[in-house]
Formats: C-alpha cells, sequence, structure tokens
C-alpha cells in the first residue's frame, strides 16, 4: 500500500486554510494514511511553540512531539471528525482511518483534542 490513498488532495477549505480531501468515496474503517512522524524531543518541543509549526504538530509518547509527513500534519479539526488516528511508536508514524463512510469531495476531519489530556484542548 501507498502512504495514502491516491486520491487524497490538498485544496483550500471552508474551515480555514488548507484541507485534505477526497476525490472518491471512502468505506467506513478503511486506512486512509500511514504517516511517517520527525519526532522531536521535550526542549524541541518547547521550541517549535515559537514558530509556524505549532499547528502543525503531535504530541508524541509523553513530552515529546512529531511532525507527520505526507498529509499527516494537514488534516483539519472538526468536533464532528469523520477520521481518527492512533500513533504507532514502534514504526514511528500515525495511522489515519475512517470513522464512517465519507463522500467524495469531503474534507477530511480530525478531531484535536483529548478530554483526558489538558495539553490538546483547543489554542486558536
Amino acid at each position: 500500500m501507498a502512504n495514502h490513498l491516491p486520491f487524497l488532495y490538498i485544496a483550500p477549505s471552508p474551515l480555514g486554510g488548507r484541507g485534505v480531501f477526497t476525490s472518491e468515496p471512502i468505506p467506513k474503517e478503511t486506512t486512509i494514511e500511514l504517516a511517517p512522524v520527525i519526532v522531536l524531543d521535550p526542549a524541541e518541543t518547547k521550541i517549535i511553540h515559537d514558530t509556524r509549526l505549532h499547528d502543525y504538530y503531535f504530541i508524541w509518547n509523553g513530552d515529546g512531539s512529531a511532525i507527520a509527513l505526507g498529509y499527516g500534519s494537514m488534516y483539519n479539526h472538526s468536533a464532528k471528525n469523520n477520521v481518527d488516528f492512533y500513533m504507532d511508536y514502534d514504526f514511528k508514524q500515525i495511522n489515519f482511518h475512517a470513522l464512517r463512510d465519507i463522500k467524495a469531495g469531503e474534507e477530511l476531519v480530525i478531531n484535536y483534542t483529548d478530554p483526558n489530556d489538558e495539553r490538546t484542548r483547543l489554542w486558536f
């Protein structure tokens, strides 16, 4: 499998900036992308808060962070997300998968927050 479905694309988003969209339907539970990551240690994580990367990183394995490659850092936030993800620490990647059937032309969105982790509260 490629690292992401071949019919994904980046386009302007009504949510702001750019987002990830699909040109074909995606069935529920489909793996959408296996995004490799660049892992940053806690000291490097503090530095990115003063850069544009602040809006594009994931909390990684405790105090670290990760920048997802591929489309991984381009998924916009929605509390009504159609995509979920989990961290694969062994392979240093993030697995994105469809929570429901997604229609062609629809934006793929993830929920940035975790009610059990204060660090994930929205900053925008």
